[in-house]
């Protein structure tokens, strides 16, 4: 069931308090973050930003950017205002915000892709020779308060989706080899990195095909969107394949879980320029919200 169309390259889905969604769309023609209506009929322009990515909110309201075209984490306020609050780490500047998440001490995570998206989609096409390219995938830790930030990692192969699992752990993807890392987090250090499962179906590979965003549900499943495989990949808690949920096209780009009570994945697919509602077997684990 498509819940909104005519959305141009969406990603990054966001439930708000109120049953309204947001989603970025990042297509050069807009570069926005779109906010859609309970009922999925009406959409209006929030703020463009260039070519935003990822979202997060959190507890008083504001929205958190991930932006790629201009590298930096956004904070979109109640406003309606766009401020820039970081851009490096230790003097080393973002490449390709991607993914952002709150995490159980408040802080938020961000992965950065390691390659910046010039040297990557050429005439809005990934380049042949991906595999061969030279990533510095990254994950970082975000103070908001203290505009305080740490890497936690480095040199994976595009970074991409990220989210806390109900264990606490952190969890990231990679684009390229379509592994899901997990990173034990026990209340003050997170790591070390170990592979907990991969998403990508070897039958039917071919090209840029990977995980891109993933949230779990309450009963424990990870839910992973994979990019040019047209489908939510389900792994269960041992990191195996249970399930592959299909999308409307073949470019699923993100997810988030709908209201309590509905069981219901909202998936942001790039081919169609849809949201999309599927029915699932369990409502989402709680997002955390920040500090």
């Amino acid at each position: 069931m498509f819940f909104t169309t005519d959305l141009h390259e969406p990603e990054g889905p966001v439930l708000l308090p109120d049953g309204s969604w947001l989603v970025v769309e990042m297509a050069t023609d807009r570069g926005c973050v779109t906010q859609i209506s309970a009922d999925g009929r009406a959409k209006k322009t929030l703020a463009r930003t260039g070519r935003p990515n990822g979202l997060a909110a959190d507890k008083d309201g504001n929205i958190w950017v991930a932006e790629s075209s201009t590298p930096s984490l956004l904070r979109l306020g109640t406003d309606g205002r766009v401020e820039t609050w970081l851009t490096e780490c230790d003097g080393s500047s973002f490449i390709f915000p991607n993914d952002l998440a709150f995490g159980p001490d408040g802080l938020l995570y961000m992965t950065d892709s390691g390659i910046y998206i010039e040297n990557l989609v050429v005439n809005g096409k990934i380049r042949p020779d991906y595999h061969s390219l030279e990533y510095d995938g990254r994950v970082y830790q975000i103070d908001l308060k203290r505009r305080r930030i740490r890497r936690l990692d480095s040199g994976l192969l595009f970074t991409n989706g990220i989210c806390f699992g109900p264990d606490e752990a952190l969890y990231i993807n990679e684009t390229v080899t379509g592994n899901v890392y997990r990173y034990e987090w026990n209340g003050s250090e997170i790591g070390p990195r170990t592979l907990f499962g991969n998403v990508v179906d070897p039958a039917a590979r071919l090209g840029w095909v990977g995980p891109d965003g993933m949230k779990f549900g309450a009963d424990g499943r990870l839910y992973v969107t994979v990019y040019a495989q047209g489908d939510v990949t389900v792994l269960g808690g041992d990191g195996q394949v249970v399930e592959r949920i299909k999308t409307a096209g073949k470019r699923p780009t993100n997810l988030a879980f709908g209201p309590a009570g509905e069981k219901r994945i909202y998936v942001t697919e790039v081919e169609c320029g849809v949201l999309e509602s599927l029915e699932v077997v369990s409502d989402g684990l709680p997002l955390h919200v920040g500090a």
